[in-house]
């Protein structure tokens, strides 16, 4: 009888190359920002053609409102700052206590990062803005908690969780014999952490904490929402202050986008330089 010959070898996807052409490859470019601009120019004339000679035109009056846009859009990169800073921090020390050996601890903060990280922005920000008091009381001191501080809370807590897995993901990504090697030395666990694991783990951890800098930096116009007068909150004042003219919404929403767009981009090429320079090498 005549063996049966099986194909032992099952069709996979194979990933998209740019020197093959194969796939979909798509990066942003430079000339992406002066399609952008070119829009808000086109859509800034557009609009001067539909409103009335009596009014100005959308660009001059996009123009005129620019100096308070542009504060309120420092505003949101001081939120984005300040959240990446808290959630840094804390996210740094939630990861590592999802590799201690205490049991406790590393479910405690397993469960906070699992919690955190699959919790909706917008309703973290929410719970933030509601649920904390606006001042808090010590002794006879009593610290105020503004909308903008507890936008930076209420943001800080994705940035934590997400931070917490890369740490403990690029921790856990380290072979094994490095461990080995600081025990052979007889370094104590919190000697092979700072003076082995962690500064290895540095190159590995920077190409994704960018990314999700930039991701919150996009999420900072949430903060419009509960009041937070950012960007998006003073475009919407400048548009109601202007009579409501529905010709200035693209130009001026295009001008907000242009602005996350300059400031996004260069973190975005650099997060791919460094993922190319610090590529890990099995």
């Amino acid at each position: 009888m005549k063996k049966q010959e099986f194909q032992t070898d099952l069709p996979v996807m194979l990933p998209v190359t740019a020197k093959t052409g194969e796939g979909f490859n798509f990066r942003l470019k430079p000339w992406h920002g002066l399609v952008i601009v070119g829009f808000c120019i086109f859509s800034s004339r557009l609009g001067y053609a539909q409103s009335d000679t009596v009014q100005t035109s959308s660009l001059e009056t996009l123009v005129r409102w620019m100096p308070l846009l542009l504060q309120g859009f420092i505003f949101n990169l001081v939120i984005s700052v300040c959240a990446m800073a808290i959630g840094t921090v804390v996210g740094a020390a939630l990861g590592l206590g999802q590799i201690s050996l205490n049991g406790w601890v590393r479910k405690l903060a397993w469960g906070l990062t699992q919690f955190f990280r699959n919790s909706p922005w917008l309703v973290l920000l929410f719970f933030a803005m509601f649920l904390l008091p606006f001042e808090l009381r010590l002794g006879i001191f009593a610290i105020p908690l503004p909308d903008w501080l507890k936008a930076i809370i209420g943001l800080s807590l994705p940035v934590m969780a997400n931070v917490s897995e890369i740490v403990r993901g690029a921790v856990t990504s380290l072979p094994s014999g490095q461990w080995e090697a600081a025990e052979s030395l007889a370094y104590t666990r919190r000697q092979t952490l700072w003076l082995v694991i962690l500064p290895q783990c540095v190159k590995r951890m920077l190409p994704p904490w960018m990314n999700l800098y930039s991701i919150l930096t996009m999420a900072t116009v949430l903060a419009s929402i509960v009041g937070v007068s950012e960007v998006m909150t003073l475009t919407g004042q400048a548009l109601a202050a202007e009579g409501g003219r529905p010709e200035l919404l693209a130009p001026f929403y295009s001008f907000v986008l242009l602005l996350f767009f300059i400031y996004c981009y260069p973190i975005a090429r650099w997060t791919v330089y460094l993922e190319k320079k610090f590529a890990v090498i099995n």
